[in-house]
């Protein structure tokens, strides 16, 4: 398996007061000490924006890039997204995957609106506009569906399968709390995947995020993300799907924290992410768990 890292699994966000911030060089020397192979970029200002330094910093630590998530709002007629885009990927390099968000365009995952008919219409041009504009610099763009978006649920998941050409990164995790069943959608449309988020869910706490009872940030800080195998998401049957429809693309494994401080040399995020690696290489061969 190509098995990635993404910063957000150390604490690394984009949300302002998400938590404590850790610095790149100790993110990625645990990311290089666990066995992972390459890493997305995490949010503006974690890695240096000169492609050539944030290149250089990452062979450093053996990193090769991954790719890189962008939320962008798609939903305005008046809001052209495709500067913004072209803003975000100056730094990107040699990386593959655009991992975009359609943006509600305010800040977190808490809140979110409810969009017209003019603007799903002009949602679902803006994606098919941008993957053809990233298609065209030699890239590929995988719409994330993600919790506090305007592509959460399984209607608006559908809706973008049906309504547009756009591949799709399948973030186990953020689409069970949203309410699609992750491993049925891996199976019915294994040949729009192009990206992959693995995550474990606890999906009582998920049940209460859906159910209005906490929000997003809140359900993080409850331990809504278990390590891998440790939760409700069907992970084994879930890769097993992708490799038996030929999926060739990275598997990031990424696990949404919250730090309130700096952890111990040796202790932290690292301990999750470690268990992780190891449940992934566990899984000798598709046959292994094509029977779940």
């Amino acid at each position: 398996m190509r098995i990635a890292g993404a910063p957000i699994s150390w604490g690394v966000c984009e949300v302002p007061g998400w938590g404590h911030q850790m610095s790149p060089d100790r993110v990625l020397a645990e990311m290089r000490d666990t066995g992972l192979t390459a890493t997305e970029f995490g949010p503006d200002g974690f890695l240096p924006a000169d492609p050539a330094e944030r290149e250089a910093l990452l062979t450093s630590y053996g990193l090769a890039a991954a790719g890189g998530f962008v939320a962008v709002v798609l939903h305005e007629p008046a809001r052209d997204p495709l500067p913004e885009v072209e803003r975000a990927l100056r730094g990107f390099g040699d990386a593959p995957m655009l991992v975009l968000a359609a943006a509600t365009g305010r800040d977190g995952y808490d809140e979110r609106p409810v969009l017209s008919a003019e603007h799903w219409a002009t949602l679902l041009a803006n994606l098919d506009r941008v993957a053809a504009y990233v298609a065209g610099l030699g890239r590929r763009t995988a719409l994330h569906p993600h919790v506090g978006t305007i592509v959460e649920g399984p209607d608006e998941v559908h809706r973008v399968l049906a309504c547009s050409g756009v591949p799709l990164c399948l973030d186990t995790g953020h689409l069970l709390i949203g309410g699609t069943d992750p491993l049925a959608l891996a199976r019915a449309a294994a040949d729009r995947v192009a990206h992959v988020h693995l995550k474990d869910v606890d999906a009582s706490v998920a049940d209460r995020v859906r159910g209005g009872e906490r929000t997003y940030t809140e359900a993080v800080r409850d331990g809504l993300y278990r390590p891998l195998g440790a939760g409700d998401v069907d992970v084994a049957a879930i890769v097993a799907a992708l490799d038996q429809a030929g999926y060739q693309g990275w598997y990031v494994l990424e696990q949404d924290t919250i730090l309130d401080a700096e952890p111990a040399p040796g202790a932290g995020p690292v301990a999750d992410v470690r268990r992780g690696v190891a449940f992934l290489n566990g899984l000798k061969s598709v046959a292994d768990v094509r029977g779940r």
